[in-house]
């Protein structure tokens, strides 16, 4: 993945920038530790892809604490895309959900944790100020019909 890209995407995405490479680091380890627990094919293809968010987040970030893999790879030439598709979903969700729960700046909500998990929800919810009770009631529903890659 060149780095032009990368940047463009990272900042389409427009993230809370993280202010330190600790932060990065822990979620790289994190992300690590589910990669070696991953135990089917798509479950290790989601966790790389993951890896590789946090590793081109921390660059974006101004923190390069690992190197990104070079695409020849066959295994990134699929986590990579996959990493798009994923975080770029769950981006557009947020925004949706947000929207459908009435909050007034619904465009400023940018979010990329994962939506299946509730407490992530109330998190994303207080975060925006929004009402908790409405946001998670659009989020159910539009996880009805939204396609999030796991």
């Amino acid at each position: 993945m060149s780095r032009q890209p990368s940047r463009r995407w990272h900042d389409m995405l427009h993230l809370t920038r993280q202010p330190a490479a600790s932060w990065h680091r822990a979620r790289i380890r994190e992300e690590l530790k589910e990669r070696r627990a991953a135990r089917t094919w798509c479950h290790r293809l989601s966790e790389t892809a993951d890896i590789l968010f946090s590793l081109s987040r921390a660059h974006h970030d101004g923190f390069p604490v690992r190197s990104l893999p070079c695409m020849p790879a066959p295994y990134y030439a699929l986590a990579y895309p996959y990493m798009l598709a994923k975080y770029t979903s769950r981006w557009g969700f947020y925004q949706i959900a947000a929207r459908l729960a009435g909050a007034p700046d619904y465009y400023l909500v940018r979010e990329v944790v994962n939506p299946s998990k509730s407490t992530k929800l109330s998190e994303v919810a207080t975060r925006h100020k929004i009402d908790q009770v409405k946001f998670e009631r659009a989020c159910r529903r539009l996880l009805r019909i939204w396609p999030l890659p796991p």
